[in-house]
């Protein structure tokens, strides 16, 4: 009986000594503490939405936040549509006989991606200064004006298109006027 007592205390202690443990704390970047949500998730419902940051630097405050939304529209313009261009390259090489054998392996990535967009109606809706010196910005693109833009440009394509084909008619009937003219008098 008293083995039972000692062996259910002992376990009584452990449970309690594991309770009482500090959880592990840890480590955040010091960069990053107080940052908005955004910062790290740049997500605002109805708008596209990137945040791009910039080192303050000696050029003034301008100068870094206009550093900061061009980082911004380039990762919008991504998000719009991007051309990625990859390649994966796998060498594999064995030299040598028996256990004088060696193997070489060779293993290399290239990638690049490439956008081009025009960006119309971007515009900064936050900033937020980090703790070590850099600006953060949120820039978003209203869809509706990425709508409408793609609508206009359409719209302007067809009348170009209306307007070359009528040219084209244009031509053509002068073109057999003069054929017929000439045919008529021989020329």
């Amino acid at each position: 009986m008293k083995k039972i007592i000692l062996i259910l205390a002992a376990i009584s202690l452990l449970a309690i000594g594991c309770t009482n443990s500090q959880p592990k704390k840890e480590l955040a970047d010091p960069c990053f503490v107080g940052a908005p949500q955004w910062v790290i998730n740049p997500a605002v419902e109805g708008a596209i939405a990137a945040a791009g940051s910039a080192q303050k630097s000696a050029g003034g405050m301008q100068f870094t936040r206009d550093a900061a939304m061009a980082n911004d529209r380039s990762e919008i313009s991504r998000v719009l549509e991007v051309k990625v261009k990859t390649m994966m390259k796998d060498f594999t090489q064995v030299t040598g006989v028996g256990d004088a054998q060696t193997v070489d392996k060779v293993t290399s990535s290239v990638s690049k991606q490439i956008s081009s967009q025009v960006l119309q109606g971007t515009m900064q809706k936050d900033a937020w200064f980090s703790p070590c010196g850099e600006l953060y910005v949120l820039v978003v693109l209203d869809p509706t004006k990425v709508a409408d833009a793609t609508k206009k440009n359409v719209l302007s394509s067809m009348k170009k298109d209306e307007a070359l084909w009528q040219q084209f008619q244009s031509q053509k009937a002068q073109n057999e006027l003069d054929a017929a003219v000439d045919k008529e008098f021989g020329q």
